[in-house]
């Protein structure tokens, strides 16, 4: 292997070294870029306060469970007590292993900086090992203070396990495929969880009208699930601050009524504490016993959400949230509605209302309403945030995103998303109206996504966390042994509702999968037909065009390299501008660039080229806002450039400098010597921010502050003759010889997708009039 790449450099050649030298790696920029930033430390009331909060956004799912939960585990009545027994001691157990230990204790920790879900884990393992499919990442973005991963003993487990890895395409794919289904059942969750929970609020009018059509029910959750998806636009930020108290108060009045049911009907129901009742449940109904884990398996749906609305609060505020108030009264809550049913089988199919006291039933009907509203906020924003996360790293067609709060990064609307789940909501509820089918198709999505967010927990923990394979061991064991029998009990009833979040999760993943697919080819496209910067260089300062005054941003996906359509660009038509900027926008697998981090600039060539790289840096939660001019970000950096490169030129003639300089070439590889009389003083000049310079730039002469006064007043008379932004629309198309199913795939599910989706110009706020397309088409 060694001296194969040995062979390989020797090959490469001298016009190798020459691209090398011309268009060199921003090691540098993004060193000297790097800002140490603190942790955030929280004080105890501050953290109190935020478990307060948390009630409202992370819990409203899994705390309105009890609704629904005993009608799904028996659709067809109870006919014995000692079941409610069995079903009672699943659930205790159930919210114990999967919620509380799993989630809370273990999985939450696996937070990237806050984010949660199934493409937070995805990122931390890109930054662990090259699993990413689009490899556009480079040593530089390491350098970023959101940037975290560890490094591992040749010989040790987590270093064979990176390798094992990335040792074959097909596991890297693998991988994505198992994300994206995790990805997908957590949409599919998000149209679910709104029907579930309006439609059984919402069933709480029949009890007082037991001769009122279900239909009249059906419609009044119809009528929230509009007002609710029309109310998006607004953002939560404009009424979180009512969803704490309704979430707290929920919780604290259905523990109460759980401890009065047990203390009023029947204490004898604690004994569901013992797991043995769990054993003698099987053993009594066997093929029953196990079909109801579809129905038992609802009183843990949520905390997959859970995971997933983890943004803005520490990971010891949700922990106090749900230790001290949420788990406590669930458990009462449960056991309370077991206790009257020991007693009241026949009331099964509306136990929780059944089991209010009469004089507070309608205060509670409009508290269970609410409830299930903030429940099904909470899973509606984590869909909008699990789109934008997939849409940043490739796998998802280009949306209109919504930032709705200056205060909170993650708090966005999705337009096209939230209409297109409010159809499908509204689909579901009018399609089923039974609570039973609907339980089923809900059952499934959650337990897909847990299942998978176990398979992404193993090497997580041995890569990340460097965790003991014995430990991983125990924690894959415990979760599949609760999860794998769920799991086939639903799969059971894919035929009575099951097939729902299946079809819902198979379109999503055929969009995403095939969306994915084009922008691998199109990058792949790119890196291959990239210009050499000798042929750059060959056509002279003029590059054999006339240079015409005015900036041209060169918009492409390469981090290095001349993009195709710049040759094309440059072939066909007979003038280019006098300054020239290649612009990278990529999005990295982090939550977040810091803006002091986001811009790295450097010169390409000869400084009478007048050409420059720019590669802009985001992280897959930071969003193109909408008054953010991008065009100023980009020519702000410019200028920066210019000024700290020509100040470096007035400090280089110090030998303290020279020798810096030196050290540092030495230090990212650059000491090729070149017998070429091209000006290659340039090599070495970094950006950084001015106030990082300090003392270090000293002000040589009045010649400097004069070289980067005409400096800045070109850059400046050739931004007043005007700016154009030229793009390239690569039409990607399948060859005539592909099989059937690519060129459906691509020929006409990826160009249509293309067509719907947002244009790069409308994303950076390009003007039109400035916009220049440049169109060619790649065959596959």
């Amino acid at each position: 292997m060694a001296s194969g790449s040995v062979d390989e450099e020797m090959n490469k050649g001298s016009m190798w070294e020459l691209d090398q030298n011309l268009d060199q790696p921003m090691d540098e920029e993004a060193g000297r870029l790097r800002n140490m930033y603190r942790e955030k430390k929280f004080s105890a009331i501050l953290v109190m306060r935020l478990a307060f909060q948390s009630l409202g956004v992370v819990f409203g799912d899994l705390g309105t469970s009890p609704l629904y939960v005993f009608y799904n585990t028996f659709p067809r009545g109870v006919e014995d007590a000692e079941d409610v027994i069995g079903a009672l001691s699943l659930i205790i157990y159930s919210l114990t292993l999967i919620p509380l230990l799993k989630y809370v204790f273990v999985v939450l920790r696996a937070n990237d900086n806050g984010q949660g879900g199934t493409f937070a884990l995805y990122s931390l393992l890109c930054r662990h090992a090259k699993v990413n499919t689009i490899p556009n990442q480079h040593r530089t973005d390491e350098q970023l203070t959101t940037y975290s991963r560890h490094t591992y003993a040749e010989n040790s487990l987590a270093a064979k396990v990176k390798r094992w890895l990335e040792s074959h395409a097909y596991k890297k794919n693998a991988l994505l495929i198992l994300v994206l289904v995790g990805t997908c059942m957590a949409i599919g969750d998000g149209i679910l969880t709104p029907v579930i929970s309006v439609l059984s609020a919402s069933g709480g009018i029949k009890f007082d009208h037991p001769k009122m059509s279900n239909d009249i029910a059906v419609l009044f959750a119809v009528v929230i699930l509009v007002g609710l998806f029309s109310m998006q636009h607004y953002g939560v930020d404009k009424v979180g601050w009512l969803f704490a108290p309704i979430v707290l108060l929920w919780f604290l009045l259905i523990g109460a009524i759980g401890a009065v049911n047990i203390w009023k009907h029947d204490s004898s129901v604690l004994k569901a504490f013992n797991p043995v009742y769990i054993y003698r449940y099987f053993r009594r109904g066997k093929r029953e016993s196990w079909m109801s884990l579809g129905g038992i398996l609802l009183s843990i749906t949520g905390t997959e959400a859970l995971f997933a609305d983890l943004c803005h609060f520490p990971v010891l505020a949700v922990q106090i949230a749900f230790t001290l108030i949420v788990f406590p009264c669930l458990l009462l809550a449960y056991t309370g509605q077991a206790a009257y049913l020991v007693h009241n089988k026949e009331h099964v199919s509306d136990a929780f209302y059944r089991s209010i006291p009469d004089g507070i039933y309608w205060p509670m009907f409009i508290i269970a309403t609410t409830a299930a509203i903030v429940a099904s906020q909470a899973t509606i924003s984590a869909t909008f945030s699990i789109i934008k996360q997939a849409l940043a790293l490739g796998c998802f067609p280009r949306v209109k995103v919504v930032h709705t709060s200056r205060k909170f990064l993650g708090q966005i609307y999705i337009p096209d998303i939230n209409w297109v789940l409010m159809i499908l909501c509204i689909a579901v509820t009018v399609g089923f109206k039974n609570q039973s089918q609907i339980g089923n198709a809900y059952g499934t999505a959650v337990v897909i996504v847990m299942v998978v967010t176990t398979f992404l927990m193993i090497p997580i923990m041995l890569l990340v966390w460097r965790s003991h394979w014995i430990l991983v061991s125990i924690f894959t064991a415990l979760s599949l042994l609760v999860e794998l029998p769920y799991l086939s009990a639903v799969l059971f009833k894919i035929d009575q509702g099951g097939w729902v979040p299946l079809v819902i999760a198979a379109a999503f993943l055929i969009i995403m999968y095939i969306w994915h697919y084009g922008t691998v080819k199109r990058y792949e496209f790119e890196m291959h037909s990239k210009v050499s910067m000798a042929w750059i260089l060959g056509l002279g300062p003029s590059l054999g065009l006339v240079r015409v005054p005015g900036i041209g941003f060169v918009y492409t996906e390469l981090a290095s390299g001349v993009p195709h359509i710049f040759s094309h660009f440059i072939t066909n038509l007979p003038a280019i501008h006098s300054v020239v900027v290649f612009v990278c926008v990529k999005y990295l697998p982090v939550y977040t660039v810091p803006v002091e981090e986001r811009f790295l600039v450097r010169r390409i060539g000869p400084k009478n080229f007048h050409m420059f790289r720019c590669v802009a840096r985001y992280g897959y939660k930071d969003l193109h806002k909408k008054d953010d001019d991008f065009e100023k970000m980009l020519f702000d950096s410019l200028s920066l450039f210019v000024q700290l490169e020509t100040m470096m030129e007035g400090y280089s003639d110090s030998d303290e400098y020279s020798l810096l300089t030196q050290q540092q070439m030495m230090e990212n590889g650059d000491d090729n010597t070149l017998s070429s009389n091209v000006d290659y003083s340039c090599s070495s000049y970094d950006i950084q921010p001015a106030q990082s310079q300090g003392s270090n730039i000293v002000r040589s002469s009045s010649q400097t502050t004069q070289t980067i006064s005409d400096e800045l007043e070109y850059l400046n008379r050739c931004k007043d003759a005007g700016v154009v932004h030229i793009l390239g629309n690569t039409m990607v198309r399948a060859r005539r010889e592909s099989i059937i199913v690519k060129r459906i795939a691509v020929d006409y599910i990826y160009a249509f997708l293309r067509r719907i989706c947002r244009e790069n110009s409308v994303i950076f706020n390009v003007p039109h009039e400035s916009l220049l397309n440049v169109g060619q088409i790649y065959y596959i």
